[in-house]
């Protein structure tokens, strides 16, 4: 159970807890508590400092680490798997919690991602023509489109710089 704070309520004490996650303007005033992992959240963080990070709904279900392709839904920028297998689908950040399809989530356009399995330290890392998932082998079928996205600083983390893609003729 997270700590909690005293307040003064209508003349009373009472005891709340700080707010983790901000909800805009309606959370002015309230006091910042700390995620579970131990970090503040980066909807708590003024513009201009944190992550690079874009509050997008997802048109589908997104799993944490996903490359993810922002796109215009009939006027409506919206979240999807990027695909090394769909020129259009490119990656243009990542996820770095699980969004329904439907709701809205933040995507990571620089940064780390974690909790991956299996990279080569070092390695340089692609789009996949699995949606949404990292490769090291560059796709090579025609039309495939090759993306870089960063290199693995290690076995399950990777640096996360994405370049233009190359759609295979």
């Amino acid at each position: 159970m997270a700590d909690k704070y005293v307040a003064l309520a209508d003349g009373r004490l009472i005891t709340r807890a700080g707010t983790a996650a901000s909800a805009g303007s309606a959370d002015a005033g309230k006091i910042v508590a700390l995620e579970s992992d131990g970090r503040l959240s980066p909807s708590v963080l003024p513009g201009g400092i944190g992550a690079d990070t874009v509050s997008r709904v997802a048109s589908e279900t997104l799993a944490a680490g996903d490359l993810v392709n922002i796109w215009n839904d009939a006027g409506t920028p919206k979240m999807r798997k990027a695909d090394a297998a769909a020129a259009g689908k490119e990656c243009s950040a990542f996820v770095k919690d699980a969004v329904s399809a439907g709701q809205t989530g933040l995507a990571y356009s620089e940064g780390s991602i974690t909790g991956l399995t299996g990279l080569t330290p070092g390695a340089r890392c692609y789009l996949g023509t699995t949606p949404g998932q990292i490769t090291m082998t560059p796709p090579v079928a025609t039309g495939n489109v090759v993306q870089f996205v960063g290199t693995a600083h290690g076995a399950d983390i990777l640096s996360f710089e994405p370049g233009d893609g190359v759609v295979l003729g």
